[in-house]
């Protein structure tokens, strides 16, 4: 393993950048760097030290014998060590100036890390020869807001096992984009790989901001996994993490004897519902920092996008904390602007160095313009979770049959706001863990009826305006709750029922992807027109989804009811054929066999406030798409 730079020490522009909070690129000039020539360079921000050297494997872990030197003005120690190898583990050293104060801690800009709970670094280079030009120079319209987002969310640690070990990233490589390709999704969203002492944290607590987890392999190994499922066609997300870090004491905080990443201030500076430290976001360094991590997944590993963890978290300067517990903005406000201003130049920086990736909000309020560009007073953000039709659907899809009538607006009310941002429909991780039941087991009634009300559920997503993200497991209907210590209980795919449901979200990926109707307008209200959104008697919802151009559009209609709903009249734009491509209920999904016998004709009835209509049978809870197709074909 050999570096490029015969030395990679920070330079007057490099010092400018970083005290602006500017510089996206700083992981090529602090943190360790091996030379072509033997040894290698390490540079660590420490600006209340009194001392810093580097102890590891080559000298015996002495804090006596590898000095580095203070560039005093920028706060950095810098210094060539000769002895120091390719893999050897280390850590700084660091003497505060506050009364004597020692730790040993981990390099925050570290590309790898010791297998834990062991928690040096190590040193490496990251060589790598990829093969995924073909993607990364046609990826920016798979990434774009008119394409089929169908994401599967995946825990590496938990996906697939082999005798209740983890499997690596190169044997994932091969498993998971079989298994993607097959069912038909177009990206998967990886919970976060950054290095994390805890595992049962599902990587949330990050220590290794620049360093993928040693659970699962080496840097290459991440780098092959990532560049495999490129071959093979499919995106590649990354769940990220800027919002907290944990307080292990090999980690940032209190890094140089004082609150260096983090707040002083408990109120500002300590997560009371995580019990994680809360970044400084108005410290330049830092942001310089945070940046420079995001950029340094996209420009090294070719991630096609960061799903940004919390940033609800970050917004708001009384997140989770009591009266009296928070310190307002300098208006008196709870917005914490200088986040504000930290994710805007994030996203500025993204896309302005990967126009052909795209950056996802975790953002669960009302806040306005996450995912708007900066220039229109917007966070800058290419999407965001919409947590609120989550919600809302879970909650509705919880009621008995009978009662579900009196919760229509559940299923109605996310169109109210659908096109004021760029949203992705997320059943993710969150929703199946810490006794939330898993999908299946939040339906209710007997097997039947909550496999029916799943595939249900799951085809008026597909259906509804925004991408799509769905949490492994989900897609073949497991009964237990995700578990991070074992694998998915793939033995129960095999079995009547979950099967079916696995047949249909396959379906429903290869429909999506086909029918421009279902993707290109996700975002305009161009897109959409509602058919019945108020028959809650009958908990029927019906609606039109319209592609770019005129083209022909394509009817939703969901029966939420086990009750079958025969000669259901629903007006629609044109007249002719209209066939039915997707039936949750046909007999290769698990269910009943209702239908409408491949399609049925238009008839020039009034209805809807519409000159034509369909007289459909609308199965027992179901979902039902149909194409206008006048031909018949």
């Amino acid at each position: 393993m050999h570096t490029q730079r015969q030395n990679q020490f920070i330079g007057p522009q490099d010092g400018y950048l970083f005290a602006e909070g500017t510089h996206s690129r700083l992981y090529e000039r602090l943190g360790c760097h091996l030379r072509a020539t033997g040894g290698a360079d390490f540079a660590v921000w420490a600006p209340n030290a009194e001392s810093v050297s580097v102890i590891g494997d080559w000298n015996g872990w002495s804090g006596e014998a590898d000095w580095l030197e203070s560039r005093g003005e920028l706060g950095i120690w810098q210094g060539h060590v000769p002895d120091a190898a390719p893999g050897q583990a280390y850590k700084y050293r660091i003497r505060s100036r506050h009364g004597g104060w020692q730790v040993d801690k981990a390099d925050p800009f570290a590309f790898c890390a010791e297998l834990p709970p062991a928690t040096g670094s190590r040193i490496w280079a990251l060589d790598y020869s990829w093969n995924d030009r073909d993607w990364m120079s046609a990826r920016a319209p798979k990434n774009a807001l008119d394409a089929p987002m169908s994401v599967y969310e995946v825990h590496l640690g938990s996906w697939r096992r082999k005798e209740g070990h983890f499997f690596g990233y190169r044997e994932l490589a091969h498993e998971l984009a079989d298994y993607v390709t097959e069912m038909g999704f177009t990206h998967v969203e990886l919970m976060p790989v950054t290095e994390h002492p805890f595992y049962g944290s599902w990587g949330y607590q990050t220590t290794g901001y620049f360093a993928p987890t040693a659970r699962f392999g080496t840097p290459q190994d991440f780098m092959y996994f990532v560049d495999h499922l490129h071959q093979r066609g499919i995106g590649v997300l990354l769940d990220w993490v800027p919002s907290h870090f944990p307080t292990d004491e090999h980690g940032l905080g209190y890094f140089d004897g004082t609150h260096l990443y983090e707040h002083a201030d408990p109120r500002q500076g300590f997560h009371p519902e995580w019990n994680s430290s809360i970044f400084n976001y108005g410290r330049n360094e830092v942001r310089s920092f945070l940046i420079s991590s995001a950029l340094f997944w996209l420009d090294k590993y070719h991630l096609d996008g960061l799903r940004v963890d919390a940033v609800a978290s970050m917004l708001y300067l009384d997140y989770a904390r009591q009266h009296g517990g928070w310190i307002p903005n300098r208006y008196g406000g709870r917005e914490n602007l200088e986040a504000v201003e930290f994710l805007q130049t994030l996203n500025r920086a993204v896309y302005r160095e990967h126009p052909d990736t795209l950056t996802i909000a975790e953002e669960s309020t009302a806040w306005p313009r996450v995912s708007r560009p900066t220039d229109m007073d917007g966070l800058g953000f290419g999407m965001k979770w919409n947590m609120g039709w989550m919600h809302d659907s879970l909650a509705y899809m919880k009621e008995e049959a009978v009662h579900r009538k009196y919760h229509h607006h559940k299923l109605t009310f996310s169109l109210v706001y659908a096109f004021n941002e760029n949203f992705v429909l997320p059943l993710s991780h969150d929703e199946v863990v810490h006794g939330k039941g898993s999908l299946l087991n939040k339906m209710p009634g007997d097997a039947w009826q909550q496999f029916a009300s799943l595939r249900a559920l799951l085809g008026f997503m597909w259906g509804h305006p925004g991408k799509k993200l769905l949490f492994m497991g989900g897609e073949f209907g497991q009964r237990r709750e995700w578990n991070h210590d074992d694998e998915l209980e793939w033995w129960v795919a095999a079995l009547e029922g979950h099967a079916g449901l696995q047949r249909f979200v396959k379906e429903l990926n290869r429909i999506y992807r086909a029918a421009p109707a279902l993707h290109q307008l996700d975002f305009s209200a161009a897109g959409f027109e509602w058919v019945a959104a108020d028959d809650a008697d009958r908990s029927v919802f019906a609606f039109l989804r319209k592609p770019r151009d005129g083209g022909a559009p394509l009817l939703v209609a969901s029966n939420m009811t086990p009750v079958p709903r025969t000669n259901y009249l629903l007006g629609v734009p044109a007249s002719g054929f209209w066939r039915e491509l997707v039936n949750s209920d046909a007999g290769e999904f698990g269910g009943a066999g209702w239908g409408n016998l491949g399609g049925i004709e238009s008839a020039p009835v009034r209805a809807h406030g519409r000159m034509h209509s369909l007289c459909l049978t609308l199965p027992p809870l179901s979902t039902l798409f149909l194409e206008h197709a006048p031909d018949g074909r």
